[in-house]
């Protein structure tokens, strides 16, 4: 077995837990342009100490290039957990993550997630160069 036979991916539209890449499309060379990436954009995830997602990292492949370049890793670790149990905690990260880049190649951003119940998800958007 291989770590992308348990990656999952499907339409973020009708499941909850793929992360969903925000960016332009298209960006000028050297610019510096805003990715933002959210799980459960049109259906919500729960974000309970039973449920959650764990982090979201962020990867860029340079068209021809061999390898992706990490952009970030994103961990989200407050989940209503506290001394009282689960779900009363003062604080619940929402799983959610923005950062500023720039590229000089066209290619894809990748962003993969986890959630604690449901495993690895993935998704995928090109990005070119006006």
């Amino acid at each position: 077995m291989k770590i992308d036979d348990l990656v999952r991916t499907a339409n973020w539209k009708i499941e909850k837990h793929v992360p969903v890449i925000d960016c332009m499309e298209a960006v000028a060379a050297d610019e510096v342009f805003e990715v933002k990436v959210a799980i459960g954009k049109e259906v919500a995830h729960p974000n309970t100490t039973e449920h959650h997602i764990n982090w979201i990292s962020l990867y860029f492949q340079p068209e021809g290039d061999k390898f992706p370049y990490q952009v970030g890793h994103y961990e989200f670790t407050a989940h209503g957990a506290s001394v009282q149990g689960p779900n009363t905690g003062a604080v619940y990260a929402h799983h959610a993550m923005s950062t500023w880049i720039k590229i000089n190649k066209p290619g894809t951003l990748f962003a993969i997630s986890i959630c604690n119940i449901h495993g690895l998800w993935q998704s995928s958007k090109e990005i070119k160069l006006k």
